[in-house]
């Protein structure tokens, strides 16, 4: 898992150097924590650990094994109750629910990286494969993501009061 988190830490990092503005906005942060949890995982999946992460003096992050001792950190609650729901949904960029507790000044900041950060990959398989290439790549993966999203929807079990 530690490998997994590494890598999601590079990609996140990517999406951060891509807007230097976000940097900027991270830069003030540096030596503060995040710890993103994902509740309610499902019992019948291996455990999902904690992503522990710290703000680095350049303004991105690094996995940490512990949350760094001081005050000014910050703790994500992610509702993981449906996994493929939450990664369909992480890859069409709408947000899951989640629950916030800590600094207010940081967690602001992850609210607006988290409202205005996307990830181009459409842009990023240009670079490797080409523009044409890129675009058909990207067409392909947004009719795989619908095909998935609504065989999520339609076999994820009903909650009671969804209206279903």
């Amino acid at each position: 898992m530690p490998a997994l988190q590494d890598r999601l830490v590079l990609l996140i990092n990517h999406v951060v150097s891509r807007e230097p503005i976000a940097a900027k906005r991270l830069q003030p942060l540096a030596g503060r924590g995040l710890v993103v949890h994902l509740a309610r995982w499902p019992a019948l999946l291996p455990a999902a650990p904690d992503l522990i992460l710290g703000v680095t003096p350049a303004g991105l992050f690094e996995r940490l094994d512990s949350p760094p001792p001081g005050v000014g950190g910050l703790r994500i609650e992610i509702d993981a109750a449906n996994p493929a729901k939450l990664a369909l949904g992480a890859l069409s960029g709408e947000a899951p629910s989640v629950g916030v507790q800590g600094d207010a000044a940081f967690a602001g900041e992850m609210h607006w990286l988290m409202d205005n950060l996307r990830w181009d990959i459409e842009d990023d398989l240009a670079g490797i494969a080409g523009p044409l290439a890129a675009r058909q790549l990207a067409q392909f993966g947004r009719a795989l993501r619908r095909t998935l999203s609504g065989m999520v929807e339609r076999f994820a079990p009903k909650t009671p009061g969804s209206g279903a």
